[in-house]
């Protein structure tokens, strides 16, 4: 398990090679991944150890049928019924799943799908996370963009008519500070009327400084519940650190962000075990926050530069719904997004059952919407950190939409 996702070594410079090898032959000279760092924020919560026990006593196997027949009776799902949603007993009940988490999306959205893209604006990270593109030892192009660059970039996506974008960066203090993150915050507020932010965790009070600058929500996410297997997959870099990692959404909300949105990268681990933990870290907090807007994303593992051959493992198209509708009935108020790592045939048909958000326009490289859309030269754009799956426009998803009798919405906030 521990080399599964490793980068294919001609990928890596010699120095990398040579860190990579230390890091793999001796375990002990890593970082405690349990010990925070220098400068990072401890917050007193409990909401971890809760979510961590509750994921650890999970047993999938030991559901049954007549399970999940009575948590679908229920007109309200308990953490057990949760657990027998997600268990393999659920899969043969998935047509009677869809339709119990389509009432509650009807009741709680109606026939409303948001669209947003997400912007790209460096791609230098200091993370060693073995199945991601972006990581420290894989040799890709590496780019940030400047306040022109960023400029052109979001003209060019609020020219397409898009009014909410998600700001995501590597995760580098060094290249792409808070600060810069939020000047590009304070820019994007000049295009959008919705930003969020997909960066590095940061302390509260920096951010406070990013909500300050106009960031609406913060998603992070957690990759995987297991904290073991955290360990082996993240060899470096601040993100080894789990429980800082962890409480990161609790943070943003301390620092006044209105909403934040979890995830697990479903494929690393147990996927049931990991969806049981990120709808629990998600319901924990927002009991602790009623304020909170809560939100949940369901990616799934993609090729990256450097091993084409990652996927989610055991993770197909029935068993992403199989999670998806069993986060819409145990929250049924929660956000759910989509990404375009999915199938087009896919999102179009869970926009109908359970979604209530969708990327579209998307590019996951440095500097790519110009390019894409204005047929600039973009030879210095960085690389991608993931291979994405459905590329369709702006245009074309909102006219899709249209088409699967579902209403577009671009934002829907007033801010007097």
């Amino acid at each position: 398990m521990e080399n599964k996702f490793l980068v294919d070594s001609e990928f890596l410079s010699e120095e990398a090679l040579h860190r990579k090898h230390t890091l793999e032959q001796y375990p002990e000279s890593r970082t405690n991944h349990m010990a925070y760092l220098a400068g990072m924020e401890e917050i007193s919560s409990d909401i971890r150890d809760r979510v961590l026990k509750e994921r650890e006593a999970y047993e999938p196997e030991k559901y049954t049928a007549q399970d999940v027949m009575w948590a679908l009776k229920k007109d309200t799902c308990s953490i057990e019924d949760l657990k027998a949603l997600l268990s393999p007993a659920a899969e043969p009940f998935l047509e009677e799943m869809a339709k119990r988490a389509r009432m509650e999306t009807g009741k709680h959205f109606g026939n409303t799908v948001y669209l947003f893209t997400p912007l790209y604006i460096a791609n230098y990270c200091e993370n060693y996370c073995v199945y991601c593109g972006f990581n420290c030892f894989n040799h890709i192009n590496r780019s940030i963009l400047n306040p022109e660059q960023l400029r052109k970039e979001m003209q060019v996506i609020a020219d397409s008519g898009m009014e909410e974008i998600l700001i995501l960066t590597g995760e580098s203090r060094a290249k792409s500070d808070v600060k810069y993150i939020g000047e590009a915050v304070k820019m994007a507020k000049e295009y959008f009327r919705m930003v969020g932010l997909e960066i590095y965790p940061v302390n509260v009070d920096e951010y406070a400084y990013l909500h300050a600058c106009g960031a609406d929500y913060v998603t992070v996410f957690q990759e995987t519940y297991d904290t073991a297997l955290y360990e082996t997959l993240h060899l470096a870099g601040h993100k080894r650190i789990f429980p800082y990692r962890f409480d990161a959404q609790e943070r943003a909300l301390k620092g006044g962000v209105r909403g934040v949105a979890f995830a697990a990268l479903l494929g690393l681990a147990d996927f049931r075990k990991d969806a049981l933990a990120t709808a629990l870290h998600a319901d924990f907090l927002q009991k602790k926050y009623p304020h909170a807007e809560i939100s949940l994303s369901c990616p799934r593992l993609r090729p990256i530069k450097g091993n084409e051959t990652i996927h989610a493992e055991n993770v197909g198209e029935r068993q992403l719904l199989q999670i998806i509708c069993a986060y819409r009935i145990f929250l049924p108020y929660a956000g759910i997004t989509v990404s375009s790592r999915e199938s087009k045939t896919f999102r179009d048909g869970i926009a109908r059952i359970a979604a209530t958000k969708i990327s579209a326009g998307v590019s996951t490289g440095i500097g790519d919407h110009e390019e894409k859309y204005k047929g600039t030269d973009a030879e210095n754009a960085g690389d991608e950190q993931f291979e994405i799956d459905d590329g369709r426009s702006f245009q074309a998803m909102y006219q899709d939409m249209e088409g699967e009798g579902l209403q577009p919405v671009l934002n829907d906030y007033l801010y007097v």
